[in-house]
């Protein structure tokens, strides 16, 4: 405890009581059973709402609502739990502590990540940059044959290595947006919808370890263990391709019936009308600022101060945009934050678990870890052990990756997938479902980032 009488962050997270840690462990755990159980309080809304008379809401619309129901929707939105759930631990800080303790703990968080995405998703969301992309994407469609199959390979494919250069936030914002356009608006089976899904967060997990900027755990220690893009690419984005190519070939052929049977006029809704194309010029910037944001990513005051004079030129070129929408980039910021706010008092206990492992159990137990608390926040926790080997590092990263598509909250971009994709499926995402379709591509990738581990 310091002169002014509070105690400092690093206290809180390394030196506070036994019973501190286990109070905060709790509330991290009540967080996770909520984003597991988000789905009950929707429909207990939806149920409440039905039963609800008809209230009149701006001048012609009229929609049944209660102060009640509209409590459950928000207790079902799952971008919100873990922010929801900051406001206990604080309360548990205080109680503990003090008042001044809390609020250090806070301030002593590095929010840079959810910032970023922020800004990533939102500037990948504006018209130039889906254009372009949808038409990098029709080019490889035609090669393939131009069907919603081949639509569907080379968004799975082409998308996440995409986000070597993009980010992953920004390549799961594209490749969720034309997912949606291209195959999840033709109904596709539930079998199917969530395959794809799961594909699609196990691929996004993956697929930024080209380069040694994108993926939000690389990020974390690439200066810390001293990693270039080089070394990414050679001891991590070759497997990650084939791993790609494999998982997305192994769905692809068990759901090959359904997948050609899609109607084609996907291919048809898709061709850009004349009065829709983007001068040059527009795109240009817009490219301009997305790489701008990219190489400042680690300078808040940069690519925030960058994005507001974006808004104004988006502003200055409107008939060219979509309008801005910033609710799902900041919900999902609100989501990353709150569970960077949890995830640095659990280092106690996931430390002590990665203490001592072997490699096939470091990655096995980084794999499992990474699906209940970020693999961000593993990642940076592996930073804090004390002479990990070169190996033990690989085993690491590999096992915070190869598990991030677990969950919704196992990787930083999967909850924009899901705030952009859960309206394709009838009862929202289920967490069960997601793992077990993430689990077959999931296991792909494992075995051969420990199969190949030497090379």
């Amino acid at each position: 405890m310091n002169m002014l009488g509070f105690v400092d962050s690093e206290f809180l997270q390394t030196q506070s009581s036994m019973n501190f840690k286990i109070v905060c462990l709790c509330i991290f755990l009540l967080a996770v059973l909520h984003t597991l159980f988000a789905n009950f309080f929707t429909k207990w809304s939806e149920k409440i709402a039905e039963k609800a008379p008809l209230q009149k809401i701006e001048k012609r619309r009229k929609i049944s609502i209660t102060f009640f129901s509209e409590i459950l929707r928000f207790l079902g939105e799952v971008e919100v739990v873990f922010g929801l759930w900051v406001i206990p631990l604080l309360f548990t800080i205080i109680c503990f502590y003090s008042w001044s303790s809390a609020v250090d703990y806070l301030s002593k968080r590095v929010y840079i990540e959810p910032m970023l995405v922020v800004v990533i998703m939102s500037l990948t969301a504006t018209k130039p940059i889906l254009v372009l992309s949808e038409n990098g994407l029709r080019f490889i469609t035609k090669i393939l044959g131009g069907s919603s199959a081949a639509w569907w390979l080379s968004i799975l494919i082409a998308g996440p290595i995409l986000g070597s250069f993009i980010t992953e936030a920004g390549a799961m914002t594209l490749c969720a947006l034309l997912l949606g356009k291209h195959f999840y608006v033709h109904e596709p089976s539930k079998k199917l919808a969530y395959g794809t899904l799961g594909l699609l967060f196990s691929n996004i997990s993956v697929g930024g370890l080209l380069t040694n900027f994108s993926a939000p755990p690389v990020l974390i220690v690439q200066r810390i263990w001293d990693w270039s893009s080089w070394f990414m690419f050679t001891h991590f984005g070759i497997k990650a391709i084939v791993g790609i190519i494999c998982s997305t070939l192994c769905y692809f052929f068990f759901f090959r019936k359904e997948l050609i049977s899609i109607d084609k006029k996907n291919l048809a809704m898709s061709e850009e009308k004349e009065g829709d194309k983007i001068p040059f010029w527009v795109t240009a910037v817009h490219v301009t600022f997305l790489v701008w944001v990219i190489l400042n990513s680690y300078y808040p005051p940069i690519f925030i101060g960058s994005f507001l004079m974006f808004l104004g030129f988006h502003q200055a070129t409107l008939p060219h945009q979509f309008p801005v929408q910033l609710k799902r980039p900041l919900l999902v910021g609100l989501f990353l934050a709150g569970l960077l706010i949890h995830g640095g008092l659990q280092a106690w206990w996931i430390q002590s678990i990665l203490g001592g492992l072997g490699n096939n159990e470091m990655m096995l137990i980084s794999m499992a870890l990474t699906a209940f608390n970020d693999n961000t926040a593993i990642a940076y926790l592996a930073t804090l052990l004390p002479d990990l080997t070169t190996s033990l590092k690989y085993a690491v990263m590999s096992g915070v990756v190869v598990g991030g598509g677990l969950t919704v909250i196992a990787n930083v971009p999967n909850p924009a997938g899901q705030v952009i994709l859960k309206k394709f499926f009838q009862d929202k995402i289920s967490p069960l479902y997601l793992l077990l379709a993430a689990s077959i591509p999931t296991g792909i990738f494992y075995a051969i980032f420990a199969i190949f581990a030497e090379w």
